[in-house]
């Protein structure tokens, strides 16, 4: 994009938006890309650090940020962010509900009980809590689009990927069931699934180096097809129709010369499957 030429786009300017998971990756880049647009966000995490240091280059730069940790798997955590919102800005136009885990990566028989509830309590329970919080503020001031982040992973079984792949796929129901509910009051909900999303903890939150059937080196998508900030606003601008659930070109994608054909491996806990590529917020 020539910078030169780069306008905000008028319809995003002042508003506001929260966005869970907003320490790193998908959710960092949307906070800085809705700040470029001169909206209002606040910013939502488990680890304070980080959304804090995020909020003041914001700020530094001249937008306005807000960083307050939340634990989305705590609904009184969720409605306090959402009131602390509206509070300090007057109103809440766009709710992302980015914030996923996904650990713990194990065959059924081999994984923890404990941890596989609690994926459920992050990447389920959460986006309902944000939902259930939101959507009185919304309809209160006439409207609001709400993003979901699923996945690929909600339409196809994949080994070793039962809570992820369950999560996700309820996901995609909340999505679709909130719009109907609410389509008709002037909320939008709707859900996205990025793909695989390249930012600098993704080696180690997703594996990305290590791909079946390709022993000697990693592959990675190319740069051109890799999931952006920008799908956050094409959403907004109502690129995508309420209640559907877009799904990017890079989860339907084959694998590169080599990869096909090749026998299972024994599972390694962090290379996804060929064809479908979860992303992962933090």
């Amino acid at each position: 994009m020539n910078e030169a030429a780069w306008k905000p786009l008028t319809e995003l300017q002042d508003r506001v938006a929260v966005i869970t998971g907003a320490s790193r990756g998908i959710g960092a880049a949307t906070a800085r890309e809705f700040a470029r647009h001169r909206m209002a966000v606040m910013l939502l995490a488990r680890t304070g650090d980080q959304i804090d240091a995020l909020a003041a280059q914001i700020n530094a730069a001249g937008g306005r940020a807000i960083a307050r940790s939340c634990d989305v798997s705590d609904y009184q955590q969720v409605v306090a962010a959402i009131e602390a919102c509206r509070q300090a800005f007057g109103r809440l136009d766009i709710l992302v509900n980015n914030a996923a885990v996904i650990e713990p990566i194990a065959r059924l028989a081999d994984s923890d009980p404990q941890a596989w509830a609690g994926a459920v309590d992050i990447n389920v329970k959460g986006v309902y809590f944000g939902l259930r919080a939101a959507i009185p503020v919304m309809l209160a001031q006439g409207g609001g689009t709400i993003v979901n982040l699923s996945s690929g992973a909600a339409t196809g079984a994949l080994e070793g990927w039962s809570h992820y792949c369950s999560t996700k796929a309820a996901v995609l129901s909340l999505t679709r069931c909130a719009d109907l509910e609410y389509r008709a009051q002037g909320i939008r909900v709707v859900g996205l699934s990025p793909g695989t999303v390249a930012h600098r903890d993704a080696g180690a939150d997703q594996g990305l180096g290590h791909q079946p059937g390709q022993p000697d080196g990693p592959w990675r998508p190319p740069a051109a097809r890799v999931a952006g900030p920008g799908d956050r606003l094409a959403l907004h601008r109502g690129r995508v129709r309420p209640g559907r659930h877009r799904l990017r070109d890079q989860d339907r994608r084959e694998p590169p010369p080599g990869g096909a054909g090749v026998s299972p491996h024994a599972p390694c806990g962090r290379c996804p499957p060929w064809g479908l590529n979860p992303d992962r917020g933090p």
